[in-house]
């Protein structure tokens, strides 16, 4: 079993995320690969005291490439597991990406 707090590997900031976070009060995690639902939804309720709605939670499949002159298929970045939670109505934005926007 892992520890509350090491459930959240990262917040994954893109374009997109950032649009998430400003406009609908969705924000995304990297999530360790044997988190679930529920164990993401404490962690986020108990490190920064707001009430999540919902979580969805999805694997990220490793992108590929291809090597020179061979075309043998190369991993270049591996998979990874990330979950989009989406905050209840009226809960204050989280301070981790105030700067973002």
């Amino acid at each position: 079993m892992t520890d509350l707090y090491s459930v959240l590997v990262r917040p994954l900031v893109t374009e997109k995320s950032s649009y998430q976070s400003g406009k609908l009060g969705q924000y995304v995690f990297v999530v360790k690969n044997n988190a679930t639902r529920t164990m993401v939804k404490d962690a986020i309720e108990t490190l920064f005291d707001v009430t999540v709605a919902r979580v969805n939670i999805l694997n990220a499949p490793a992108k590929r490439g291809r090597r020179g002159r061979t075309r043998r298929l190369l991993v270049r970045r591996p998979a990874f597991k990330k979950a989009v939670v989406t905050l209840a109505e009226g809960s204050k934005p989280l301070e981790i990406f105030e700067g973002v926007q």
